[in-house]
């Protein structure tokens, strides 16, 4: 059992969400869905919480109304192995380019991602790389090593 959980709050999509994530990575299910019962604070019957597994990773989403948004200063990291897959996620997650930065976006729910290479930590100890990072939205591979490269 996981000892810790990312708990996300959504105002009615939690069950939406959960599926599109799913959707989106291997290793990936729904586990249960709860729902609001006559008395309780959602309408009954509708979903209450959904807990789904991303990656072998469990979350927990909840429909807990329109009080809290979320913020780009939590965001889930996704390590990816290769530009293609940067590059799927990218177009299959971002959904407001106002928000892009730095391997940085944001979803069509509000939650921040950041779809980096796995090797950005390496490369990013090079300064010239790290430059190179600052100018670009989604981040590409090539890019950054040739920066790396181009500054060793």
């Amino acid at each position: 059992m996981q000892k810790i959980t990312t708990f996300l709050w959504f105002d009615t999509q939690a069950e939406e969400a959960a599926k599109f994530y799913c959707s989106l990575f291997k290793n990936s299910k729904i586990e249960s869905t709860s729902r609001y019962g006559e008395g309780m604070p959602g309408p009954a019957g509708s979903v209450m919480s959904v807990n789904f597994v991303l990656e072998g990773q469990l979350f927990m989403a909840l429909n807990g109304g329109p009080h809290f948004k979320f913020t780009p200063a939590i965001s889930l990291f996704v390590s990816c192995e290769n530009q293609k897959e940067i590059d799927e996620l990218w177009e299959k997650l971002s959904a407001v380019p106002a928000a892009e930065q730095c391997g940085w976006l944001q979803d069509r729910y509000g939650l921040s991602w950041q779809i980096v290479p796995r090797m950005l930590g390496e490369l990013l100890g090079n300064g010239a790389a790290m430059k190179e990072m600052l100018t670009m939205k989604k981040l590409d591979i090539a890019r950054l090593q040739k920066a790396a490269l181009a500054k060793a």
